[in-house]
Parts: structure tokens; sequence; C-alpha cells
């Protein structure tokens, strides 16, 4: 089962879970810039949370399906639908939810549809056939390994699924709809990421102010633009290892926030680190949007951590419960 690449879009990528345990090597974690939806795009179709999906970013890709297939989308709406004619117009496929896709048909993510989120995740069966190294089959774009030759996608690539689910009856599958809510997908004010205090002085310098998202910002890190902190937040210290969200200052004052592709040491300050359940949030992060950063606790933030893996694990059971509901109806007739 096999999508043709016509178009690579903007930024589309092979990520997984990443490679956590790789850092000591100066190996960056990588993996989806947005866990949560990685997890929700596999799971409506079936596969585990962490396999090989598609992401993509502001603008997506142009796909040719080669065989007819059910697909997995979540994350951002990046005005997916299947394009007919010349006009391009055809069905929406809306993410937080499984799509039927016929053979033959052209689908496109133009980046169209709204100023809420950056990034979406497509997951085919069992998820993206491409070679596992270190552990793990996702893009890394400063090392040049991983996904599709350690690269953003180009015509003529071709993504094919490791599973082959175009077995009688797979394609009549009800198209799925994810259960529960967005942790990302506000609707009415700044964007807040929950940080934790970090090694250096300085986070209340951070908290309680306007930043705007960078148009430079990328998968290895966020910059955050306003007035620049005032001298002596900022600056260089001895290099030492970082982590994925935390908030570096450099000698300008323009805090960074880092990124999955995030190199594993630095030399500047960290004020703060945005708490783990927020990297969907961070991940999201569109240029030009407004962020405000609120300081939390550690039993806040472990607080918030286990709530949001509670609500997907329901999510999970709820989806694995209507594939087994399906298959049973299928082994009946009916």
């Amino acid at each position: 089962m096999t999508l043709e690449v016509l178009d690579g879009g903007l930024a589309s990528t092979i990520q997984d879970a990443g490679r956590p345990d790789w850092t000591h090597l100066g190996v960056p974690p990588g993996g989806a810039a947005d866990p949560w939806s990685l997890a929700v795009a596999n799971l409506l179709i079936g596969n585990d949370p962490a396999a090989a999906a598609l992401e993509m970013t502001l603008v997506g890709a142009t796909l040719l399906a080669r065989r007819s297939m059910v697909i997995g989308l979540a994350g951002a709406d990046l005005g997916g639908r299947v394009v007919r004619g010349d006009a391009g117009v055809g069905r929406r496929l809306a993410p937080g939810r499984s799509h039927r896709i016929e053979a033959g048909e052209t689908v496109a993510f133009p980046g169209d549809a709204t100023d809420r989120g950056a990034r979406a995740y497509l997951a085919l069966p069992d998820g993206i056939d491409v070679p596992a190294i270190l552990g793990s089959r996702s893009t890394c774009l400063a090392a040049g390994f991983g996904g599709l030759d350690g690269r953003t996608l180009r015509s003529g690539d071709l993504l094919r699924a490791t599973k082959d689910d175009s077995a009688v009856g797979a394609q009549e599958r009800p198209e799925r709809i994810w259960p529960a809510e967005t942790p990302w997908d506000v609707t009415n004010g700044p964007t807040i990421l929950r940080v934790l205090p970090g090694p250096a002085l300085g986070l209340d310098a951070l908290v309680g102010v306007a930043w705007r998202v960078g148009a430079e910002s990328d998968r290895v890190g966020v910059r955050l633009d306003g007035e620049p902190l005032q001298d002596g937040i900022g600056g260089e210290v001895v290099s030492h290892g970082v982590t994925w969200g935390a908030i570096q200052v450099p000698p300008d004052g323009r805090p960074i926030v880092l990124g999955p592709d995030h190199q594993t040491t630095g030399g500047y300050p960290i004020l703060g680190v945005v708490i783990f359940a927020d990297r969907p949030v961070l991940g999201q992060l569109r240029p030009g949007e407004e962020v405000h950063l609120q300081a939390v606790d550690r039993d806040e933030a472990l607080a918030a951590l286990r709530a949001q893996r509670v609500a997907l694990e329901a999510a999970e059971s709820a989806m694995r419960d209507a594939l087994v509901w399906d298959e049973l109806a299928r082994s009946a007739g009916g």
C-alpha cells in the first residue's frame, strides 16, 4: 500500500517516537514534534501509537494513492482534501479521524484551513516502512539519516505501509473519530506554555510577558520574539547537557525553546523547561503566534502529565474496542 509523493510540501518528514536513548553520543532525540498527534493518527487506524508516520509542517504534501487504503489524520488542519480535476475541489479530510482513500485519488494539504496549529500527522497501516536506525525510523535532518535518506520529502518519493490493509473488508471499516480533546487546540486568548524553573536565575523575567513565535523557528528550537531580556540574564556559560523544552537565553536576550531536534549540549543559561505534558503545545506553535509562559511546580507538572496519559489511554481503549467490534460484525456477516 503506497502513497506517491507529487509535492513534498514545506518541511515534511517521517517521524516516530524518536531516539531518546542516544543523546549521550550527540544524537538529537528527534521524533514527532507533537507526540500526542502522532499517537492519535496511529491509534485511529489501530497502529502502535509510536509507529512511524508522516509529519507535515504548515504546508503539507500532495500525495497520489496507488492503492486503496485507510489513513489516520491528526494534528493541525492543513486543509487536507481529495483533489479532483483542475479546480482541485474534492471532499475534505479533517484531522482527528480516519479516512478511506481510493486508488488513483490525490490528496493535498495546502495549509489554508486554519491559523491554529502548525503540524499534521498522517498514518498508514502499521506505520511507514523505512529502515530503523538506532532503534527509530525518525528523520534526523542534522545528521542526514533516518526516514527517507535523512531528508524532507520530495517529488517521486514513495511512502509504503508496513502492513497491507487492502484485504477484503478492510475498506469497509467505518471512519473513526478521535473521542478526546486536543491539548493544544485552544480557541481564545494566547497559547500557554507551563514551565518549571531551570538551573539559572531569571524565570520571573519570562513569565507574564507576551512573546511572539519567531519566523526562524523550526524543529531545533522556537525563537521567542519580544522585548529582549535585560543584560545579565542571557549570555554564555560552560557547555552542559540540555533537554527538549529547555529555555535558553543567548547574549542577545531573545529566548529559544529547544525542540526535538535540539543539540544535545548548550552554552547558554537555562531559565526554565517547558513541562513534558506541554510538548504537544510547543510542537504546534506557528510563526507569529502569541505565547505566554506560566511557572508551575513539580507536582503540577506531574499531575498534568498523568492526566494527559489517562486521557490518551482511555481514548486508545475506545478506539481498540471499536476495531474489535468492527471485526466481529464483519465475521458475523453484517
